[in-house]
């Protein structure tokens, strides 16, 4: 590690050369050229309305938001409840060691993730300062407060994903454990208890954030806090998400592999790769998803923000829609908890002594009684809070109709996902017929073509749910504001998350079930002396090893399938969102959409160039994320084929385990600074090209960033599921049916885990800082003329060149005893 850390050094050395020349030259350019203006600042520059001047309810609206802290602070509650529940459920010693050396292994992991993100944000942190404090001549307080709100946002991020991972670590044990007792009950309530604990306590503190700034902040600070909060939470969840992805499937390539080159059987206490694989679920499908949860529900809200003080000429209309937009957000989260306690009740009841279940029915269940809740509850709360909106005694059940459109995509998506993904599917069961006689040729075909196809439908399912949200938008909601249908879109993003703890639950459950796999045989429990009598003892459970682990693994399917349903649910709402958030930026561009606006269209040639270099940037980013996978993949097979012992030993050393976790963190992290110094140098090139060329980016990389998200995520979920059938149903494991399906296992791995799953914080980041860069590039561009503008966007797209060329060969696979050229080409 230390070796790692030194060569770190000293390429930031050499890289810090290349970043600092770039922001001297935005610093040259903007102390040459700033000067105070009141047009630009964009977001910074909004000022809210005050809330108590209109009544809701017989109160204020500041009042009335006074009491929706309390309810978060439920919602906090909720999440440290069962936290603590968890904490205090039996567990059998050997499987509590496990699991705590895991958590330990994350715990190290986030530290040094938390290390480096304070690198990635000072890049951020001197953009921000050089725009606001030189360029707009803002005072020193409201420049420190867009820093301090972006470091809240970061924190938030890292915070829940750090909770998400001790919850997780505590459900993996008290899982694996609940399964000796050979009911299914108890091991799929666990997972979706620690799931629902962290679903509740990431939307409370997002909301209670938000909440702060909007009651507690005064409202011409309000927009630079918001600004800087939902930079500081795309950039925590687009490090961790990537990173996290990149270490996952790294070490679960390399245990899984082990499986064929050694024929061992999964999770095998001696091979070292289990416990990084282990420590990557957490990272990657836990860390990852919490954080990107919290970004994309803090994103959405603030792009809605955005809109209204933009969009809205009326002030009372603007505090109406503040005031409904928050208590709706309120209301989804005792929407979500009241459908967890009726659902569980109804679990409970049919399932609660059976020997035999289906692990997904219940969880389906929940999805559709929290998505009916949240849909009666929008329209009896729209009712009345916003019985007239602008005089109109109709909008609120249009608005409550289009909230609900996205309320019905979080479950219909789900719905539609498993129809691909499902261990039930009929697309999952013809990769098994085909590998069956094919063998893993066969196998990833027929896995592309349920991606294909997948993308496909979901892609249509948006279309017409977004069509409806349109349509009721043309009912009289233009005479309120500019771009009506902007706010629908908008809405329906807003009401794909009307279910977010019970999205991030059922999401959250993979980690926990892969996990308890994982130590069941970790533990060794089988191979405890006396074992099945000191659980008769003391635990009074009659063991049966065998059913045991057939119940976990049937348990993983589902996991498997619901990890897979949240991730469209995620990119849809990048892809929605941005819609509302690019709209901050054509208004700006246009002054209202007074100007300009022809640029907007096929006839402008650099709207159209953007539109085509947005699909390639989307293609570079699934190349280098997938490419660090296999990498670090590539060193950890190396390793572990080098130091795995199978003859006189029950596992695998500590430090074999650990050195495997290094080798994931080492490239997980060059990997992220790659990709993100590429993403965010582009950001700021295409922004300087022309400002019209980067909304068709914008537009360009949500559009294609959907498709193959959608894609790679659902080809990879039914790789994974099919291999799960061979494995459980069929119980073929080490036969070549299950080698071939094992290599379509870790082909998915990056499809699904790492690149899919990534962008869709990438693109809020990139929509995000772009607000800032593009408003930057329109001043200098008035100031000092095209040809500053453009030298500066060649010097951003040289540096961000240089990062897209390393993050390939500055990545390559080097084999032992390459020529000393080879070497020094793939380490330059």
């Amino acid at each position: 590690m230390r070796i790692w850390l030194a060569s770190v050094a000293s390429q930031g050395c050499r890289i810090g050369k290349i970043v600092a020349g770039a922001v001297a030259v935005i610093a040259l350019t903007t102390c040459a050229f700033g000067q105070s203006s009141s047009e630009v600042g964009g977001e910074a520059n909004l000022k809210l309305p005050d809330l108590s001047q209109v009544n809701f309810l017989g109160m204020d609206g500041h009042r009335l938001l006074l009491i929706g802290i309390l309810f978060c602070v439920f919602g906090l509650g909720f999440g440290l409840v069962i936290y603590t529940r968890l904490k205090n459920l039996p567990v059998h010693r050997a499987m509590r060691e496990i699991s705590e050396l895991i958590y330990e292994t994350c715990k190290t992991y986030l530290i040094t993730q938390g290390k480096f993100l304070l690198l990635l944000w000072a890049f951020i942190a001197v953009v921000i300062i050089l725009y606001f404090g030189v360029l707009l001549k803002y005072e020193a307080m409201r420049v420190v407060i867009i820093l301090m709100f972006s470091v809240v946002g970061i924190a938030g991020s890292y915070g829940v994903a750090w909770f998400g991972i001790r919850v997780n670590t505590f459900a993996n044990s008290r899982t694996a454990f609940a399964s000796l007792g050979g009911k299914p009950y108890p091991i799929y309530r666990i997972p979706l208890e620690a799931g629902m604990s962290i679903g509740m306590m990431l939307i409370s503190v997002e909301l209670l954030i938000m909440l702060f700034i909007l009651l507690f902040i005064p409202g011409d600070y309000a927009g630079p806090c918001f600004i800087g909060f939902a930079i500081g939470e795309s950039l925590g969840a687009a490090a961790l998400r990537i990173a996290g992805g990149i270490f996952t499937k790294i070490a679960d390539i390399g245990s899984d592999l082990m499986k064929i080159v050694f024929k061992i059987k999964e999770d095998d206490a001696r091979n070292p790769g289990v416990i990084a694989d282990c420590t990557g679920d957490n990272a990657g499908d836990s860390v990852g998803p919490s954080a990107d949860g919290f970004e994309t529900y803090g994103v959405t809200g603030v792009a809605l923000i955005t809109f209204i003080l933009l969009g809205v000429k009326e002030p009372t209309v603007q505090v109406q829609l503040l005031v409904w937009i928050f208590v709706m957000r309120v209301m989804m989260l005792v929407a979500s908890a009241v459908a967890y306690f009726l659902n569980g009740a109804i679990a409970k009841a049919r399932y609660g002594n059976v020997q035999e279940m289906n692990f997904e029915a219940p969880l389906t269940s929940l999805v559709w009684i929290t998505s009916l809740v949240s849909i009666v509850l929008t329209y009896i709360i729209s009712s009345l809070i916003i019985p007239q909106l602008g005089g109109d005694p109709t909008q609120w059940w249009k608005l409550a109709s289009i909230i609900s459109c996205g309320t019905l995509a979080g479950a219909i998506i789900p719905e539609l996902v498993k129809v691909f993904t499902s261990t039930e599917s009929r697309h999952v069961k013809e990769i098994v017929i085909s590998a069956q006689e094919g063998g893993a040729s066969l196998d990833i075909l027929s896995g592309f073509v349920a991606g294909n196809f997948s993308a496909y439908y979901l892609g249509f399912s948006m279309v017409i749910l977004m069509s409806i949200g349109y349509y009721f938008s043309t009912m009289g909601l233009g005479a309120l504001m500019v771009a009506a249908p902007v706010f629908a879109f908008g809405l329906v993003a807003f009401g794909f998350l009307g279910m977010g703890p019970v999205t991030i639950a059922v999401d959250s459950y993979g980690p926990v079930t892969d996990n308890a796999q994982s130590v069941y045989e970790l533990s060794l429990i089988e191979q405890v002396p006396n074992a099945k009598q000191d659980l008769k003892r003391d635990f009074n459970i009659d063991v049966n090893f065998e059913r045991a682990k057939d119940l976990l693994e049937a348990n993983d399917g589902a996991g498997n399938t619901f990890k897979a349903t949240a991730k469209p649910v995620l990119i849809g709402t990048a892809v929605v969102g941005a819609t509302t958030m690019i709209f901050s930026i054509i208004m700006a561009l246009t002054k209202g959409l007074t100007e300009n606006v022809g640029n907007l269209s096929l006839l402008h040639a650099p709207f159209v160039l953007g539109l085509i270099t947005g699909g390639a940037m989307i293609y570079w980013f699934t190349g280098a994320s997938t490419q660090a996978v296999t990498t670090g993949a590539y060193r950890a097979v190396e390793f572990i084929k080098a130091n795995i012992r199978l003859e006189g030993v029950e596992k695998a050393s500590v430090s074999d385990s650990k050195k495997v976790v290094e080798i994931c963190t080492q490239y997980a992290q060059k990997g992220m600074f790659n990709i993100f110094l590429a993403v965010f140098f582009a950001t700021l090139a295409f922004a300087f090209v022309e400002p019209f060329y980067f909304i068709g980016y914008l537009i360009s990389i949500a559009v294609f960033g959907l498709y193959q998200a959608i894609f790679m995520a659902n080809a990879g979920g039914a790789w994974d599921n099919a291999k799960k059938i061979v494995e459980v149903e069929l119980k073929q494991k080490g036969t070549p049916l299950h080698d071939a399906t094992v290599v379509g296992d870790t082909v998915g791995d990056p499809f699904k885990d790492t690149s899919s799953v990534a962008m869709n914080p990438v693109i809020k980041f990139t929509t995000l800082f772009g607000l800032l860069a593009v408003e930057l590039a329109v001043k200098l561009r008035l100031e000092a003329g095209a040809a500053l503008s453009h030298g500066l966007a060649l010097a951003f797209f040289l540096v961000s060149f240089f990062f897209v060329y390393r993050s390939f060969y500055g990545m390559r696979i080097v084999r032992e005893g390459a020529t000393t050229a080879e070497a020094r080409a793939a380490a330059d």
